[in-house]
This record gives structure tokens, sequence and C-alpha cells, in this order.
């Protein structure tokens, strides 16, 4: 089973380095990491009760950085998925797509490496050959170079 990666500091950290590996419409990013644990809220002393009731208090700390105990070995993999709308206006492809990658990390994800991945649509698939946002031969066309996007994501980097 494959997690999700749910936190834009962890997407932006993955979409920060370079592809793994690339097709004609889609990019694979890697990082051998965690997901970054959400800092714990701090618990508030019990204040004397003031006159001015219930002031606004100060905004949270924004710092993504885990301080904590160190981690057991790194074991799993945490998907992303970036399908823009410019790429692919209506959800039905959006989905099509997602449920593509989905299905292809739990079935092939097995023999990636550990860590955080991101699955992007960095180009629209041609219109006039897809006609149907929702086609056969579109969810064909996505299974396959998805298919082979991760078979190069196995590979040996260079």
């Amino acid at each position: 089973m494959v997690g999700r990666i749910l936190r834009s500091a962890d997407f932006q950290r993955v979409l920060g380095t370079p592809p793994r590996s690339r097709s004609a419409h889609f990019a694979a990013h890697h990082v051998a990491a965690w997901p970054s644990v959400p800092a714990k809220p701090r618990a508030k002393a019990a204040a004397p009760e003031l006159s001015t009731g219930d002031a606004p208090s100060c905004p949270p700390v924004v710092d993504e950085s885990h301080d904590g105990p160190p981690q057991p070995p790194l074991q799993g993999r945490w998907l992303g998925m970036v399908v823009p709308k410019k790429h692919a206006r209506r959800a039905v492809t959006r989905n099509l797509i997602k449920r593509q990658m989905r299905a292809l990390m739990d079935s092939a994800g097995a023999g990636l490496p550990d860590g955080l991945w991101v699955l992007r649509l960095k180009a629209p698939f041609d219109r006039k050959v897809y006609t149907s946002p929702a086609s056969a031969q579109l969810l064909q066309a996505a299974r396959d170079e998805l298919q082979l996007l991760l078979q190069r994501a196995l590979a040996p980097r260079r």
C-alpha cells in the first residue's frame, strides 16, 4: 500500500528536485525521505482572566523542520499527484489520470525505492486525438505512458 503526501511542504521539497524520469506527458520526482511531521500544538497555560476578553493570539509557527527523536530506517512509499487544470481542463480527465497514477503506484510501486514520490502531468493530451474526456483510448495511453515512466524510474541513475 502506498501512502499519500498531504502537506504542501512535502510537495515543494519533492518538486524542488530534478525529475527522476520523464515521458511526453508526465514527470516522476523522488526524494528518499519521510513526510514532514506537523508540529504538535503547544498546550496553553492557564492564564488569569483579562478584562480585554478574547484578543487574537499570535499566528502558529510556520517552521516545517522536525527536531524529534531519530526516525527508524526509511520504509514505505508516499505518493503525491499534480494534475493541473491547465493540462486537463475537465474533471473527468483529471480523475482518470489520478486513478491511473494511484493504480500503477499500488501495483508497480513495490519495486520502486522508498521515499516520497510525486507524479506530475506536465503536458496536455491532444484533444483532437482523444475527443472524449474519459475514453478508453485516453485511459490506455495514460496507463502505458505511466508504466514506461515508472520503468525508467527503476533504471539506475546516471
